[in-house]
């Protein structure tokens, strides 16, 4: 049996070469099965941090193809982010509503928060709809349908039976309703290992905000 330590330089090169062409023939064969061009219904959910990141993440690279976008924050309207001040200087691509009033344990008042999310996901339905934008963010949806202050089935009514087919749309934070993710296209789950908030670490500018 012939292994690697008994190959020269030039026997592994060849090996690899003939390796990825195979992979890269099957991953041809594939890709040419895949012919539809859609608006995705994207969820990022899961205890672990980075969904909003991800979210954002997607919107900066919409805008890296020109295209309009816009971003609802239905929680951390209070807070100056670092992604907001980014897209600040793309005003002429992004439109953002700041429409939450900060985390539901900080305002106290389940009213405040409901008429806060109201305004938010109708906000929301007017981007949608218009068709003007080519991706749009809910940041923190989740947690507004979590503690169930807009009806979840009006949301997954809209998202399903309403939304234009060429719009992306992105939903972040924890506890995504099971509905949510039937109708979704894509569903990441951020799971967390470590968080140096645990050790006593707060958070940071560049990381949290």
């Amino acid at each position: 049996m012939v292994t690697k330590t008994d190959m020269s330089e030039a026997d592994l090169d060849a090996r690899h070469a003939e390796k990825m062409r195979k992979k890269k023939a099957a991953r041809d064969k594939i890709m040419a099965t895949k012919t539809i061009e859609k608006g995705l219904l994207i969820v990022h959910t899961g205890k672990g941090k980075g969904k909003s990141t991800a979210g954002f993440g997607m919107i900066f690279r919409s805008l890296g193809h020109g295209h309009k976008v816009a971003v609802v924050q239905f929680v951390k309207g209070r807070l100056e982010t670092g992604e907001r001040m980014a897209l600040d200087r793309f005003s002429d691509l992004v439109t953002i509503k700041r429409m939450g009033e900060g985390f539901t344990w900080e305002t106290q008042d389940r009213q405040r928060d409901i008429s806060a999310a109201r305004a938010a996901w109708d906000a929301a339905k007017e981007l949608i709809s218009s068709r003007e934008h080519k991706m749009v963010l809910l940041d923190e949806l989740n947690i507004v349908l979590r503690y169930e202050y807009i009806p979840l089935e009006e949301v997954v009514a809209y998202l399903r039976d309403e939304k234009p087919e060429d719009v992306h749309v992105v939903i972040t934070g924890r506890n995504a309703k099971d509905e949510l993710i039937e109708i979704a296209d894509l569903v990441t789950e951020m799971g967390q290992v470590k968080h140096p908030f645990r050790s006593g670490v707060k958070p940071q500018e560049g990381i949290e905000f």
